[in-house]
Order: C-alpha cells, then sequence, then structure tokens
C-alpha cells in the first residue's frame, strides 16, 4: 500500500530501522505522592529492561532536552506556563485560587520537580519529533511522553503539559500530513480539545459512533465504542481494517502512536484484556507502513506490565526478538513468580461480540468511504525548527541531533527531586476509587497543514501567533477511534 509522505524505504515488516530513543536517566526520581497511582519509576524500570536485553545498542539513546518555556508556549497558554514553573509543595497553599483555576489538585498533584518533569517529557516528544523531520531516523520513542489529558490552561487525569500537542506542531512544520493514534484505554481528551473548533481537527463529544465531524469536519471524526473485556482478537479485528484504510486514504507523512499500556489486562486503572503482544501487534502494524513514527507512553498503572510492554514493543521497533525468560537486573525482583515478558491474558469475559465489532467495523469503513483520497495542499513556508530559535544563547547546541547520551553517566539527583518510594501495587482496582482518569478511549487522528521544505537549511524566526494552534487555517483532522463506557 502506498502511504505516501516521506517513506522510509520499502521492505518487509522484518528490516531494521534506525530508531532514536530519548531517555533522561532522574525521570524515575519523580513522585506524585503516596498512593498515587501514576509513577514515573516505571519509565527507569523500562529503560533497566531494554539495557539488560541488549537493545540499547540498536538504538541512538539520547537525553532530552528540557522544553522551554517557549516550547511549551506554542500550546499552552502563558500563565499556565509560568504557574507550573513557579508553584512547589512548600508554596502551593498560598496559590489555592490558581490551584483551582488550572486543575491542580488530588488527581494531578504539586510534588518536587513538577516543571522540571514536564520539561523533561515534552522535551523527549519534541526532539523525537525534530528528529524525524531531519529524517535522522526512522522511528524515534520517548516512553515518559504520551500525556494526552493535559489541556491548554490545565492539568487533567496526570497531565499537565501535552507533550503530544508539542510534537504534533513540531511534525506540521515538515510534513503535509500527520496520523494520531491512541491505543490507551483513556481517552486523549487533551489532544481533542487542542483542535476542537477547527475545520482540520474535528472530535465528537460523546464517542457515539454517530459522532462524525460537523460541516467541513464531517466524516473526519469516527469512534469505535469498545466494551469491557476486549481481547487480541477483537481488538486487531477492528484497530487494522480502519487504520489501514485511514493510511491509504490519508497518506500521512509521519504517524504519532500513544501507547499508552492501561489497556493491558490487569491494568489497576484498566478494564480490557489485551496480552503485551496484542498491544505491540498495534506498534508492529504501523511500524509496517514504513512511515516515519514516532512512539510515545501514556497510561499503564501495572507498572511492572507498564516495564514489559514498553520494552517488548522498543523490541519490535528495532526488530530484534527478545526472550520470554527476563535477565536479572535490579528491578528483578518486581516480575515474580513470573519473571517472564510476556504475560498471558485473564479469563475475564470480553464483553464486544463479533456480530456488534463487525457492524461497527462496516460503518466505519462505510464512513471512510465517504472521503476524499489525500487532498493535494499548496506548499508555502513553514516554522523554523525548535532547535535553532535565533533569540537564544543555546541556538546551537539546543537539540544537538548528533549528541548521544552515555547511558551509564546519570546526572547527580538534584534537591528537589524526590526519589521514587517503592510501594506494593495493591490487589484490588477499588484501591484507586479517589484517583480515576478520563473514559477509556482508543483514538487516532490524522492532521494536515500547508507546508513546505526549509531551504538549504536556512532558519527563520518564528512567528508565535502563527506556531499556536492555528484556528483560521486549519485543514482536516479525524479522530478515528474512541472507546467509551457502555451506556
Amino acid at each position: 500500500m502506498d502511504t505516501g509522505g516521506n517513506s522510509l524505504p520499502s521492505g518487509p515488516d522484518g528490516v531494521k530501522r534506525k530508531v532514536s530513543y530519548f531517555y533522561d536517566p532522574e525521570v524515575g526520581n519523580y513522585y506524585y505522592g503516596q498512593g498515587h497511582p501514576m509513577k514515573p519509576h516505571r519509565i527507569r524500570m523500562t529503560h533497566a529492561l531494554l539495557a539488560h536485553y541488549g537493545l540499547l545498542q540498536h538504538m541512538q539513546v539520547l537525553k532530552p532536552f528540557p522544553a522551554r518555556d517557549r516550547d511549551l508556549c506554542r500550546f499552552h497558554a502563558d500563565d499556565y506556563v509560568a504557574f507550573l514553573r513557579g508553584i512547589t509543595p512548600e508554596t502551593q497553599q498560598d496559590h489555592l485560587k490558581q490551584l483551582r483555576r488550572f486543575n491542580v489538585g488530588e488527581d494531578s498533584p504539586v510534588f518536587d520537580g513538577l516543571y522540571s518533569f514536564c520539561q523533561t517529557s515534552a522535551g523527549g516528544s519534541i526532539g523525537g519529533a525534530v528528529k524525524l523531520n531531519h529524517c535522522l531516523c526512522d522511528i524515534a520513542i520517548n516512553w515518559a511522553g504520551g500525556l494526552h489529558h493535559a489541556k491548554r490552561s490545565e492539568a487533567s487525569g496526570f497531565c499537565y503539559v501535552n507533550d503530544i500537542v508539542l510534537a504534533i506542531l513540531e511534525l506540521l512544520k515538515q510534513h503535509q500530513r500527520v496520523l494520531y493514534v491512541d491505543i490507551d484505554i483513556h481517552h486523549g481528551d487533551g489532544v481533542e480539545e487542542a483542535f476542537y473548533t477547527t475545520d482540520r481537527i474535528t472530535f465528537p463529544g460523546t464517542g457515539d459512533i454517530r459522532d462524525i465531524g460537523y460541516e467541513k469536519g464531517k466524516y473526519y471524526s469516527l469512534n469505535v465504542p469498545l466494551d469491557d473485556g476486549i481481547d487480541d482478537e477483537s481488538y486487531q479485528f477492528v484497530f487494522k481494517p480502519i487504520i489501514g484504510k485511514v493510511m491509504e486514504v490519508f497518506r500521512p507523512g509521519a504517524v504519532v502512536l500513544q501507547c499508552g499500556a492501561d489497556s493491558l489486562s490487569g491494568d489497576r486503572l484498566g478494564c480490557f484484556n489485551l496480552s503485551i503482544k496484542g498491544h505491540a501487534e498495534c506498534v508492529r502494524y504501523m511500524r509496517s507502513f514504513n512511515v516515519p513514527l514516532l512512539l510515545l507512553g501514556g497510561g499503564g498503572y501495572t507498572i511492572r506490565n507498564v516495564a514489559r510492554c514498553w520494552c517488548f514493543e522498543t523490541a519490535v521497533a528495532v526488530g530484534v526478538e527478545v526472550d520470554d525468560k527476563m535477565p536479572h537486573h535490579e528491578y528483578y525482583e518486581y516480575f515474580g513468580p513470573e519473571y517472564t515478558l510476556y504475560v498471558a491474558p485473564s479469563n475475564m469475559e470480553n464483553k464486544n461480540s463479533r456480530q456488534v465489532l463487525d457492524e461497527i467495523r462496516i460503518k466505519l469503513l462505510v464512513y471512510l468511504s465517504k472521503l476524499e483520497h489525500a487532498p493535494s495542499v499548496q506548499f508555502q513556508e513553514i516554522f523554523a525548527d525548535s532547535e535553532t530559535d535565533e533569540d537564544q544563547d543555546d541556538a546551537g547546541e539546543r537539540w544537538d541531533l548528533d549528541c548521544d547520551m552515555e547511558v551509564d553517566e546519570c546526572k547527580p539527583l538534584s534537591s528537589r527531586v524526590n526519589r521514587e518510594i517503592v510501594e506494593p501495587e495493591p490487589e484490588d482496582q477499588d484501591d484507586q476509587k479517589g484517583i480515576a482518569e478520563h473514559p477509556r478511549a482508543f483514538n487516532a487522528a490524522a492532521e494536515e497543514t500547508e507546508c513546505s521544505k526549509a531551504s538549504d537549511g536556512v532558519s527563520m524566526p518564528i512567528d508565535e501567533s502563527s506556531v499556536k494552534v492555528d484556528q483560521e487555517n486549519s485543514e482536516h483532522f479525524i479522530s478515528l477511534f474512541r472507546c467509551t463506557p457502555s451506556q
């Protein structure tokens, strides 16, 4: 299938890709607080597995540059970014009005090093987009990214800065169309809201299959309502034909895949029954289109399974087979009593009948058939890359595309960062009733913008007014999949 855009060299899916992997060794030290299900420590556990499985040697390992205020303000409101930069656990009681205004509190708490954590998460996703834009890798990975709930002016669902929106904006500088696919169990409402009023990006608000967009955006929003207990076979029965059709029709130049692992069987906040291999099949399928691919993290609250999943999906990205038997490493005891990479799904009931899934699939394919194939777009000047802003002192070094990170040389811990306190994972999901995310969702979106090639690498100053999500000059965007609870 010809997917257009800046495709990778054609070939079998087993062909290895050039992969850039972004990791900051300090990210695992950030701590949301006792009892909170979001644990950045899972990213460090993932990295340990990658190291001991020998996967790091197959990738370019990079430490992300922290995103600056101006990078974050390409989407987020200036006063919100200033609030995140200045708030601390010690001062939060003096800013109760702002805490309410920016929705920072129980679900999305203030913790030591909050702003640095946001800078690291966003920096890796933006950096991955820059690497893809410069054709310096085929696949970029940032497991610290994928925080899809954050809104322009508020935190939401454990997310403060929407690194996905920032990465998509970066990719749109170079690519005519970008496809966003989200396989997290929770709906990526922050990405939705970022483009809600544009005809390029149309997200319906209810998750009903009948919500297909409005006016110019008609058929650019497709929803897949999935019920509890969906398994690998049922998930792929819907995922592959719909995504395949989208790739055929929209021919994106790049793909962003949010790999939230809370759709795995046994997740503390999830209710699906996907195996690790079933979840990774989505990565394998998107990889097979030979289109530049940005892989991001997301949800996932049974952290031993999150680490397993993202390790295996990294192996899929680089095209390396890994053993089920887990090598000994510093977090080995987390993975007992199996001490294996793959975990079988449970015997929970699959409430998604084949008849209902078939009806959904057929209806969505009919919707897609009503869309024109990738439209012609007039090219115009694109914005300068984030790493070449002319008014920064470190303009030549910000996104140093050749600075491999020495993975064994970790920075000393900042005094503002607490070490992760290892807590036992509760067996009962009811333990988390006080902290809940948004309704579950599996969605995908394709974006298109007017753009052109940069002339001989000459940087142009950024026009901040046009870099923010442009609601006047938007084209098309599709929200393809969203899982919603049964009514």
